[in-house]
């Protein structure tokens, strides 16, 4: 799939995408573009049997300190004030379009942190499917430091499920930055690295993903989702037909294959 986009840095190598947030003199903000663009390639991954693998991170030490405050909040100000409430809506439906099109984006996204990870820069982190910071990452669900709730881009859903509801709650309701130690304590991060390895060790982690069985990777993100609204009884079902259905793949047979020749499988995603 060719990815030419504008508001972002895109490379691919051994089948893994790095998406880079490249506003570095402005810790990486988005615009209203930048949101688009974001979530265009996330669905457009859909359908990408090139990728297998994201690292999502930003340039100049920052991860992303979310909106930006002069050519986003600055305008939703003014449609404030001119009571555009179809644009105000058109906006939070469209942040929220990119969370979701991370989450149906069938590849694993690994979110590499460092500096500041703010605002929507901090929904982005959440959304994706793991993280590994920095000591100097500081994160920050700030909605509530501008006048508006927690409630943004489904970080009250997701941020509870990742690190408990009452440590949700703290962030999302004070809207303090967190530190890296806490992010990992906290089970936000799932490990810490010094700077100058996050991106060789987010790398590695997607190149290692992107080795593995697709089909496999792309059921079991699907059902970490799905099965947040379901009781354990279905859940067990879905599972059964999830499973049921993956052991009819030409991979499933090659793992078998690979084990009693005493080899590596080698995944091709079929």
């Amino acid at each position: 799939m060719a990815i030419e986009p504008r508001h972002f840095l895109w490379a691919v190598e051994h089948r893994v995408a790095t998406i880079t947030l490249n506003r570095p003199e402005r810790k990486n903000p988005l615009t209203f573009e930048a949101y688009r663009e974001l979530a265009n390639t996330f669905w457009a991954l859909r359908d990408d049997s090139g990728v297998r693998a994201v690292v999502l991170t930003g340039a100049g030490g920052n991860f992303s300190s979310g909106g930006d405050v002069h050519e986003i909040i600055g305008p939703l100000v003014e449609m404030a004030d001119e009571e555009e409430e179809e644009k105000l809506l058109a906006f939070t439906r469209l942040t929220g379009e990119l969370v979701q099109a991370m989450r149906a984006c069938p590849q694993p996204i690994i979110a590499a942190v460092d500096g500041i990870c703010a605002g929507a820069g901090a929904i982005l982190a959440m959304a994706s499917d793991l993280r590994i910071g920095t000591p100097a990452s500081r994160i920050a669900f700030l909605f509530v430091r501008v006048g508006l709730s927690g409630a943004d881009m489904g970080a009250c859903a997701m941020l509870p499920r990742i690190i408990g509801h009452g440590r949700a709650s703290e962030l999302l309701f004070t809207g303090r930055f967190m530190s890296a130690d806490e992010a990992e304590r906290w089970g936000f991060y799932n490990r810490v690295v010094e700077s100058g390895r996050l991106l060789s060790e987010a790398t590695a982690l997607a190149t290692s993903l992107a080795q593995g069985p697709t089909l496999a990777h792309a059921a079991t993100k699907r059902a970490l989702h799905e099965e947040w609204d379901m009781g354990i009884d279905d859940a067990i079902e879905y599972e059964a037909r999830v499973q049921a259905e993956l052991m009819e793949s030409e991979d499933f047979a090659r793992a078998y294959r690979a084990f009693v020749a005493r080899e590596t499988p080698a995944f091709e995603g079929d």
